[in-house]
C-alpha cells in the first residue's frame, strides 16, 4: 500500500534527521489518523483544496485541542514538504490563540501524602525523582545510572527536550532513597527499568502516578507533569529566582516559566480580603 510505504519512508527520514522519538510518534500518529479519516491511498493525489476541506471538517467535527490541531498541521506540512517537495498553504487553519489554562499544582502536603502512601519502593523512588528534579516523563525514563554523580551531588540530563543537556542538583533525601532502591532492584542501565531490564514505559509511569493520587484520595486530576509543575511552583514560593527555575526546567524562554507566577500563592496569601473588614455574623 503506497500510503503505508510513504509513512515508513517519512519515519526513517525523521529518525535520520534526529527528531525525538516523541515527535516522530506524534507525527506518524497524526498522519495515520488523517489517512484513516480520508481513506487516502495516494498522498500526492490530494490537491491543496482537498487537504483544506479535510482539515476543516476534521477540526470542526472532531473538536480536537489547540495543541493537537497544531500537531496535525505540522505533521502534514513536514510530510508533504519532505516527501513531495510541496509547500502546503495551511496558515489559515492554524489556531491563533491557545486557551490560557493554569497548571494543576499539588500542595506540599499532598506530595508528602502520595509518597508516604506509596509502599512499592520503585514507585516511590520514581515519584520522588519526578518531584525532586522537576523532570518531564521522558527525562525520567531516559535517566541512566551513569548520569548520577554522587560525588559532585549532580544529575545530568543528556539530549533532553530541544536536544539540550542540563545539569541538576542531587538532593540528599533523594540520594538516600535511590541508594535504598538500587540495593533492592539492582537496575543495570536505566535508573528505572521494567521487566527483563527493559526501559520503563510512559504508560506504566502514568499508572504509578494515577494510583498514587488514588491512594491519597486526591480530587485533582493529575499527570506525571503535575510533579514538574509542583516542583517549579514550590521553588518559586520559597523565593527561588525565576531565571534559576527556568534553567532547572530547561525552558528556552522565560515566558514559559512565568506561568508559575500565576499559580504561586505567596503574594495572594498576603492580601487581605475586604470581607475581613466587615462586621457581620458568620
Amino acid at each position: 500500500m503506497e500510503g503505508y510505504t510513504q509513512l515508513q519512508k517519512f519515519q526513517k527520514i525523521m529518525e535520520l534527521k534526529g527528531y525525538s522519538p516523541n515527535t516522530i510518534n506524534s507525527y506518524i500518529s497524526c498522519l495515520k489518523l488523517f489517512q484513516q479519516t480520508t481513506a487516502v491511498k495516494y498522498w500526492n493525489s490530494l490537491h491543496d483544496t482537498d487537504i483544506h476541506r479535510i482539515c476543516l471538517d476534521f477540526f470542526t467535527f472532531k473538536r480536537i485541542s489547540y495543541s493537537s490541531q497544531k500537531q496535525m498541521l505540522g505533521s502534514l506540512a513536514l510530510f508533504y514538504g519532505t516527501m513531495f517537495n510541496r509547500e502546503l498553504a495551511l496558515t489559515d487553519f492554524r489556531p491563533t490563540r491557545k486557551a490560557f489554562k493554569l497548571p494543576v499544582v499539588l500542595a506540599k502536603k499532598e506530595v508528602e501524602t502520595i509518597l508516604n502512601l506509596t509502599k512499592n519502593l520503585k514507585h516511590k523512588a520514581m515519584l520522588a525523582t519526578l518531584y525532586a528534579l522537576g523532570l518531564r516523563s521522558g527525562e525520567l525514563l531516559n535517566l541512566k545510572i551513569v548520569h548520577l554523580d554522587g560525588e559532585r551531588n549532580t544529575i545530568t540530563l543528556y539530549n533532553a527536550k530541544g536536544k539540550k543537556d542540563r545539569q541538576l542538583m542531587f538532593p540528599v533525601r533523594l540520594k538516600v532513597l535511590l541508594r535504598k532502591y538500587y540495593k533492592e532492584y539492582k537496575p543495570t542501565t536505566f535508573l528505572f527499568e521494567g521487566e527483563h531490564g527493559t526501559q520503563y514505559t510512559a504508560s506504566s509511569l502514568l499508572s504509578v502516578v494515577k494510583n498514587g493520587a488514588k491512594r491519597a484520595k486526591l480530587k485533582k486530576v493529575i499527570s506525571t507533569h503535575t510533579f514538574r509543575h509542583s516542583f517549579a511552583t514550590h521553588l518559586l514560593e520559597a523565593g527561588t529566582d525565576i531565571r534559576v527555575i527556568q534553567k532547572l526546567l530547561g525552558h528556552t524562554s522565560i515566558k514559559t516559566t512565568m506561568v508559575y507566577t500565576h499559580v504561586s500563592v505567596t503574594e495572594i496569601k498576603q492580601v487581605e480580603s475586604p470581607l475581613n473588614t466587615l462586621r457581620f455574623n458568620c
